[in-house]
């Protein structure tokens, strides 16, 4: 049977609030039963989950030494949602019933990232996340730990060919506005109304060529200091959440 490991309080929490049928078996650290643990315990037992106690040494090896809280899982692997899902949502109900607000990464490899990536998506009200199945951080254990429960909740389009989806996204009416240091407007100036995409590429180098010529627009953050850019999760918020406030 395939699985994965799970860890971290907010991560196990939401699995178990959402998707329960995926935990096979719940190990806690000894002598943990305090005010944050005691609800997933409850919770825990009153689903029939069977729940074994370990030291901290065998919890960190679970998790290659990742910081766990003091509670780890192994569970089934979460549904991957692929182009196909995508479109089907675009032409559903819920995707009509008011303007697409989709995230669209591009080459974030790093699990940290695309984890607190998730948990501004979802604190920002964002439909969906789209990467690209090369060239993208997987979500495993670290991303859905920093993602502090999102992971559980956020749809992840995991496709495989990132330029033909923006071309979908395009077909069904949505705009698409790249980030790129060297773009004339910057995100005050952008509107953000209407369905809409927004594409955030990788630290440093960007979005590659063909993501780029995909993009409707172009916009930048305005930089006063010394640095060249910023981490990809605090440009993200930054971005999407003056979407917001226009949007709101």
């Amino acid at each position: 049977m395939s699985s994965e490991i799970a860890y971290g309080i907010h991560s196990l929490t939401a699995i178990i609030q959402h998707e329960p049928e995926r935990v096979i078996e719940l190990f806690v650290l000894k002598g943990r039963e305090d005010d944050r643990i005691k609800p997933i315990l409850e919770q825990a037992y009153a689903l029939g989950f069977s729940v074994q106690y370990a030291s901290r040494k065998t919890l960190d090896d679970k998790c290659d030494g990742e910081q766990h809280q003091g509670v780890v899982a192994r569970v089934r692997p979460a549904k991957q949602r692929d182009e196909g899902d995508l479109k089907q949502w675009l032409q559903s109900v819920e995707g009509r019933n008011k303007p697409p607000f989709l995230l669209v990464l591009d080459g974030i490899t790093d699990p940290h990232n695309l984890g607190a990536v998730l948990r501004t998506a979802d604190a920002a009200g964002i439909d969906g996340v789209i990467v690209p199945k090369d060239r993208s951080a997987k979500l495993n254990g670290t991303a859905r730990k920093v993602a502090c429960g999102a992971a559980e909740v956020m749809p992840l389009y995991v496709v495989t060919n990132l330029a033909r989806s923006l071309k979908t996204l395009q077909d069904n009416n949505v705009w698409i506005i790249g980030t790129a240091g060297e773009a004339t407007a910057d995100v005050f100036e952008m509107k953000f109304s209407g369905p809409l995409a927004i594409v955030m590429g990788a630290e440093g180098t960007g979005m590659r060529r063909l993501t780029r010529e995909h993009c409707d627009e172009l916009v930048k953050i305005p930089m006063a200091g010394s640095v060249s850019s910023l981490n990809v999760s605090v440009a993200t918020g930054v971005i999407l959440y003056e979407a917001v406030r226009q949007r709101s």
